[in-house]
């Protein structure tokens, strides 16, 4: 798992390999990952924007930016918790993801949270640090 706390708003990253929905010997690999946004603070918050950079194992670059996440822009009760699922094709068997999200304070004012960086490896790779 992998957690940042922007301005008291928890986001956590859960990805997963999808071996059957990925075709290795077509150079296409893919990945699901969960995230939870939890608001740690004391107003609510409305996601209402979503930011993504994804770098693939080559150093190929994809920014991807958009209203909301599935289809909606949830309002995150202070103590409470929005979680949903997506999904990223890469053409190589790792990369990285990272990103923000721009929410909405009751004030009409905004703030980017941020995404943590998160390492997404198909088992066929062996895993390096640097």
């Amino acid at each position: 798992m992998y957690r940042a706390t922007t301005n008291g708003i928890q986001v956590t990253v859960e990805p997963m390999y999808l071996p059957d929905q990925s075709e290795p010997q077509q150079d296409r690999y893919v990945w699901a990952y969960t995230i939870e946004i939890r608001n740690l603070g004391s107003v609510p918050v409305q996601l209402r924007t979503r930011h993504w950079i994804i770098t693939d194992a080559l150093g190929r670059v994809e920014e991807v930016e958009g209203a909301g996440v599935i289809g909606q822009q949830p309002l995150i009760l202070p103590g409470e918790a929005f979680e949903y699922t997506s999904g990223c094709p890469l053409a190589t068997p790792s990369g990285i993801m990272e990103g923000s999200y721009s929410m909405e304070l009751p004030d009409g004012s905004r703030m980017e949270v941020e995404i943590p960086a998160f390492s997404l490896d198909s088992p066929s790779v062996r895993r390096v640090l640097n």
